[in-house]
């Protein structure tokens, strides 16, 4: 994680943590403690390599997160009055006995008693954690994964080019394919939607099985899918291209018995120094319309 990031999640958890407690009726150094316990978690498990990091921390310390951070502190509050509760019991026990003669078994069994209620708090405590990181980790993958095809999502991608853009120049060269499945919308009105999504399913673990581990591949809408090609030339980059637009032509999608057979167009472009978000799609975009035009099913590049 960059420093920015770093300070832009430290904000982030500073700012959620003063609403949630002025969202209470009363707050307290536990609280306080037990928040960060919670956030500490949270943000522990967070990948420095992964193209979401900034993403998930915003989220973590926002809106959703922000909800159940006040459900936590409301959790602790409960189980603070239960100690309170339990220490005002020890010290009604310890009043007792100093006015009696001590009956050690009888005390005995008594802090017994006290301690296994305490252990028991504290198990719904650690609970509690268990349940809100759960919470935090499902919020940040719904938030970055496309619910169909599974892989990133165009938030994810509005993300992901900032980082790359704000970065600026790099040691090695970054490529950015658009594929748009040729007639899709006549694949729809054929077929029916299913089947649409069926499609866009199969093409999803084409790309998923085609690429490297460092690519990423991003659902931008409809069926547009946007590809990030890191650490490769401009000669790579157009064998890998011509392999994915020949495995999406050579394999068919068998639907009710029918056979479905698609193709696709990709347009490509290079990032280069000084580009935004904005004038890199518009260049990828450019191209994939000379790919249209041309007669689909096939590459073009625009590199200005």
């Amino acid at each position: 994680m960059q420093k920015e990031e770093l300070k832009s999640l430290a904000k982030e958890m500073y700012d959620n943590l003063i609403v949630s407690i002025d969202e209470q009726d009363s707050a307290s150094v536990e609280q306080l403690v037990n928040y960060l316990g919670t956030a500490t978690e949270a943000i522990s498990n967070i990948d420095g390599s992964d193209i979401t990091t900034l993403e998930y921390a915003k989220l973590t310390f926002h809106n959703a997160y922000k909800e159940i951070a006040a459900e936590g502190l409301k959790q602790y509050q409960s189980t603070n009055g239960k100690f309170l509760e339990i220490s005002q019991e020890q010290s009604t026990i310890l009043d007792q006995y100093l006015v009696k003669d001590i009956d050690l078994p009888d005390v005995t069994k008594k802090f017994y008693e006290i301690q296994k209620q305490m252990s028991d708090e504290i198990e719904k405590a650690n609970e509690i954690i268990i349940n809100l990181s759960n919470q935090v980790k499902t919020l940040e993958t719904k938030s970055s994964i496309d619910s169909l095809t599974k892989v990133y999502n165009r938030s994810a991608l509005s993300v992901y080019l900032e980082t790359l853009c704000e970065e600026g120049n790099s040691n090695y060269e970054v490529h950015m394919l658009i594929m748009d499945l040729d007639d899709f919308k006549l694949v729809n009105d054929t077929y029916g939607h299913i089947a649409g999504d069926k499609i866009l399913i199969f093409i999803s673990n084409i790309l998923k099985r085609t690429l490297r581990d460092g690519d990423k591949i991003f659902r931008y809408g409809g069926e547009e899918f946007i590809i990030i090609l890191n650490r490769i030339d401009a000669k790579r980059c157009m064998s890998i291209t011509n392999r994915i637009l020949e495995l999406v032509r050579a394999n068919n999608l068998i639907y009710k018995g029918k056979t479905i057979n698609v193709t696709g167009s990709i347009g490509t472009t290079m990032f280069k120094t000084g580009d935004t978000p904005d004038s890199l799609i518009e260049r990828a975009d450019r191209a994939l319309y000379i790919a249209k035009n041309n007669g689909k099913n096939q590459v073009q590049t625009v590199l200005d």
